[in-house]
């Protein structure tokens, strides 16, 4: 408001600010804010919220100044534009509004801050903050419909419309509660999205079945632009040598995309290459809305478990102190995502058979060879609704093998050891009835007990061979995240892809894209 203006307009609210921190002398008219309220048809949270935050600063605008834009609109405005870029959602974009700031940051003209158009743009642009924040940072997906058992993050949107105005839009990611994996899968969509209007032919390796380290063909040159394209390859070379470099190369390639790792070139390797760009992006956003869901985790120590990575990996703050190759439930067994906290680790356990595997496998197991039970060092401890309570005692042959961890849950899902080693160094390692098998359970034991005395490696080793079952408490119980991503940032800020081996990413496609 100009000092010494005669008549104020109608649509400001003439009162003084309670704010210690005035910056600017516009507010809001209460009567115009309940108007466009209703005018909107805004649903009565995100009313209450708009009504809320002009109540605390009595009504100052947020987004204007006297003389134009305030520094916390051109802030958000960015972000918002780039969000729009990158994930391709079309839903937040007003054409009347972006028309309308656009020109405002452009115009060197004359600025009236006291016409009504400035005061509807006012609370347009708080209107689109509270959506912008839930939909880029909380989700447009409810994951529980997904098969997502992990508790979505909450996002309290007026406290973050408070902080970004408060801080005039700086540091925007120290306010905005975004996943740190969030912004580096958002930087690779960028950089991928760059390469959309390229020519992407599929490339054919002919009458070579395989391709090699010392091999030469025309193709070897059609594969290196590829790789280049991609990342894997430094730069581009003519040469149809299949040389060093090239190896190096594929053996990335290969690393990132979860295939043998093996430096030839073959129909798995050829396959993952031909996969057109729209279909990496789309995989990249469906993973950023997953992203959305988890909780920002940059504090304490967690175990996380990447169901098609077939990974376990422990954090302590963003620092990754350990990590093992896991077998997880096959199809049709899926392994649960949710989380919990360990909080027992169990030593020489017992395993207390499930009873489907007892009617599916145990009891024709038995009709087939009365000793089986014997056999399988299994026992009888009682009876319920019609079938034999049985458990495998501890030892060699146990089925989780020499330790077990548990987070007590309602999908009886634990992490455990087991006497099939083999099956770790497989590729694809979807093989269990929906718990997960770890292949280093006493570099887990060890690590989950190292802030408790005595419990040493050698005292582990040995209550691992004891035969008798001990469970052991932990002093602090530790996050467990089951988790389901095809496609995230390594620790060396490589994009990663996996495939979707229980078919969740196609059902979020659905919602996402069509």
């Amino acid at each position: 408001m100009t000092e010494g203006n005669a008549s104020t307009p109608t649509y400001l609210q003439d009162t003084t600010t309670n704010l210690s921190d005035t910056i600017t002398g516009l507010h809001v008219n209460h009567h115009l804010l309940e108007n466009f309220i209703s005018n909107q048809q805004i649903k009565n949270k995100e009313a209450q919220d708009i009504r809320e935050f002009y109540e605390n600063r009595s009504y100052q605008y947020a987004w204007f100044l006297e003389e134009g834009l305030a520094e916390q609109t051109q802030s958000f405005w960015n972000l918002y534009e780039i969000f729009l870029n990158y994930s391709g959602d079309s839903s937040l974009y007003n054409r009347e509004l972006n028309e309308r700031v656009n020109f405002l940051k452009e115009d060197d003209g004359p600025f009236n801050p006291y016409e009504q158009d400035v005061a509807i743009t006012e609370l347009k642009l708080t209107e689109l903050f509270l959506k912008f924040v839930k939909r880029a940072y909380s989700g447009n997906v409810d994951p529980e419909s997904l098969q997502w058992q992990i508790p979505q993050k909450k996002v309290n949107t007026l406290e973050i419309l408070n902080e970004f105005v408060k801080n005039k839009g700086k540091e925007p990611e120290s306010i905005l509660p975004v996943n740190h994996q969030y912004l580096l899968m958002k930087e690779k969509i960028i950089r991928f999205q760059k390469l959309q209007g390229r020519e992407w032919p599929d490339i054919d390796l002919g009458k070579n079945k395989v391709l090699k380290l010392g091999d030469s063909a025309a193709v070897i040159t059609d594969i290196k632009n590829r790789l280049q394209l991609l990342g894997d390859l430094p730069t581009t070379a003519q040469s149809q040598i299949y040389d060093s470099s090239l190896e190096s190369a594929v053996l990335n390639f290969q690393r990132r995309h979860g295939l043998t790792k093996d430096g030839i070139v073959g129909p798995a390797v050829i396959k993952a290459i031909n996969i057109p760009i729209q279909s990496k992006i789309e995989k990249m956003l469906i993973n950023m809305e997953r992203m959305r869901w988890m909780p920002v985790m940059n504090e304490g120590r967690r175990v996380v478990v990447n169901i098609p990575e077939f990974r376990l990996h422990v954090y302590e703050g963003s620092n990754e102190v350990l990590s093992m190759n896991v077998v997880v439930g096959k199809s049709a067994n899926r392994t649960v995502i949710f989380s919990d906290k360990i909080k027992n680790v169990v030593f020489s356990p017992f395993w207390n058979i499930p009873r489907s595997i007892i009617r599916n496998e145990i009891l024709p197991g038995i009709e087939r060879n009365p000793s089986y039970l014997n056999r399988h060092n299994m026992e009888i401890t009682g009876n319920s609704n019609g079938l034999p309570i049985i458990r495998q005692k501890p030892g060699r042959k146990n089925a989780l093998g020499r330790v077990k961890f548990i987070f007590p849950n309602r999908y009886s899902i634990y992490l455990h050891d087991t006497p099939s080693k083999g099956l770790f160094q497989r590729t694809q390692r979807a093989f269990s009835h929906g718990c997960i098998r770890v292949a280093e359970p006493s570099a887990l034991a060890e690590y989950l007990l190292n802030d408790q005395a005595g419990w040493t490696e050698k005292k582990i080793k040995k209550a691992m061979h004891s035969n008798s079952e001990k469970w052991v408490s932990l002093k602090e119980p530790v996050p467990v995240f089951i988790s389901y991503f095809t496609a995230w940032v390594d620790e060396s800020q490589q994009l990663n892809f996996r495939d979707d081996i229980y078919g969740h990413d196609d059902l979020i496609k659905k919602h996402l894209f069509e």
